[in-house]
């Protein structure tokens, strides 16, 4: 049996890194003094958990980080990013996110948060094919084609994206609502909220849609259930 000489393998490797790596070790390292200059005990104390308010469900855009959109320091929004901020029923990692935020963390307010100048949903109006991706995005198409006659009609193609990214987040904040996490979780208290949010990377500013829940009783009847103890009867 031949054995391989992990040392000589590792001696025969050249790791290639550019500027662009090298500058986020960096940049931690700067991060890391300028918190320990503020407060000794910053780490310490991040480190004993976390109780944060909002869960953010966001786009995966580089250009639209919780924390610096609401100006919160870590620890106080817990976050979920996906492509163009879809929120879809059969999408256990975010319905993972969804529970454990709402049921453990106990936040109050699950926000939606899309952007103009959205990539996901511009590509989604498109006949392009993609890749994988083409999959997901269909969930968007899909609001499109329940909202076509509105798109349709604006003529102005980024007059059009803006007002779908703005409908796409209204899917996706009543797409939310109808999870049992939410419903059964309004079953038992009555301080928690889901908002729809729309970021203007020109301005910075949050435009909020005023569609915000906190009840199942605008969603349709076919959306809303029943307790868990009834249903299985």
């Amino acid at each position: 049996m031949s054995t391989i000489n992990n040392n000589n393998q590792n001696n025969n490797l050249k790791l290639v890194t550019d500027d662009s790596y090298t500058a986020l070790l960096r940049g931690n390292s700067q991060w890391v003094d300028l918190k320990l200059q503020e407060d000794s005990e910053y780490f310490h104390n991040l480190a004993k958990g976390q109780s944060p308010k909002v869960l953010w469900i966001g786009c995966a855009d580089s250009r639209v980080p919780a924390n610096e959109v609401t100006g919160t320091k870590p620890g106080e929004v817990f976050v979920h990013r996906n492509i163009a901020n879809v929120v879809v029923h059969t999408d256990m990692n975010m319905l993972s996110v969804l529970d454990y935020a709402v049921n453990v963390l106990k936040v109050k307010h699950v926000i939606v948060a899309g952007h103009y100048g959205c990539g996901g949903v511009a590509a989604a109006m498109g006949n392009k094919q993609f890749g994988v991706i083409d999959n997901w995005l269909r969930h968007i198409k899909d609001v499109y084609r329940l909202h076509s006659k509105e798109l349709d009609a604006i003529e102005d193609i980024q007059a059009r994206t803006n007002r779908l990214v703005e409908l796409n987040v209204s899917e996706q904040v009543y797409n939310v609502c109808k999870t049992t996490i939410i419903q059964n979780a309004w079953m038992e208290r009555h301080d928690l909220e889901v908002h729809g949010w729309v970021i203007d990377l020109n301005t910075g500013l949050v435009k909020d849609m005023k569609i915000s829940n906190s009840s199942p009783h605008n969603l349709g009847y076919v959306y809303e259930l029943d307790s868990v103890a009834v249903a299985a009867h």
